[in-house]
């Protein structure tokens, strides 16, 4: 397929779960990629995984002089850069009465700080082209989740800088949407279900779809977002949730869900 043909994304957190879910959907559809990614082992290992049209450069969001560097390296290098997706995250579930600054500050740096840092950086390059920009939210930045004060807090936070930015850079001809996925079975969060953080069977039972979703079905709409067939749509934040956020707890209550 040829949709993006030769067109640039970057792709923060790209090295692994919805971030490498995303670059291997471009790829395949003739795009180019640049991740960037704070690991340099899973970098290496997701280019390789990706071919000749996609480059790792290791970088860290919480360092703005590390994202200049990266999307100077665009500019230099690949000479165009049509799209950015903002996937650097981490989940730190801490009890709030006893959550430390410093593991606070470390959901914020990454996710709000690293995605106003990415989208500040790559604004010169998407002005250029006219390009777009895809952040991550999540269903917590609307619901209540027990533990996660920054993670909800933050979510929160991309979701109004998602809105400003659209409006602000909409005379740019910049776009700028954000996706709030459910549940989604990466590696994190089947990390997160080992540790008991997640009880997944509980989880599930909360999702009129009956499942969470795969990587790929995440980097489906992103990629919707992220193209030019997505062209009137500024300031959106799209739920990817199978239902979640709607259900209301009405399947607990013996209501037939084949009805």
């Amino acid at each position: 397929m040829t949709q993006f043909a030769n067109e640039v994304l970057a792709v923060t957190g790209g090295a692994s779960g919805i971030g490498l879910a995303t670059a291997e959907l471009r790829v395949a559809r003739g795009g180019r990629v640049v991740l960037l990614d704070f690991s340099a082992e899973q970098l290496a290992a997701a280019s390789a995984r990706l071919g000749e049209r996609a480059r790792g450069v290791p970088t860290d969001v919480r360092a703005t002089e590390q994202l200049a560097a990266a999307y100077s390296s665009i500019a230099e290098r690949e000479g165009r850069l049509d799209a950015v997706v903002n996937c650097a995250g981490q989940s730190k579930p801490v009890p709030s009465a006893t959550m430390s600054d410093a593991d606070w500050l470390a959901v914020v740096e990454v996710h709000l700080n690293g995605t106003m840092r990415s989208c500040r950086e790559a604004f010169e390059l998407l002005r250029a082209s006219e390009g777009a920009i895809v952040n991550l939210s999540s269903i917590s930045a609307s619901h209540g989740m027990p533990m996660r004060a920054s993670y909800c807090a933050v979510k929160s936070g991309i979701e109004g800088l998602t809105r400003e930015l659209a409006v602000e850079w909409a005379p740019a001809r910049i776009r700028v949407n954000a996706v709030a996925p459910g549940y989604v079975r990466t590696a994190l969060v089947e990390n997160l279900i080992a540790q008991g953080f997640y009880a997944a069977d509980t989880i599930i039972r909360r999702i009129p779809m009956g499942r969470m979703a795969t990587p790929t079905e995440i980097a489906e709409a992103i990629c919707f977002l992220a193209s030019r067939r997505a062209s009137f749509c500024t300031g959106a934040v799209l739920a990817i949730d199978g239902g979640m956020s709607v259900e209301g707890n009405w399947y607990e209550f013996g209501i037939d869900p084949s009805l």
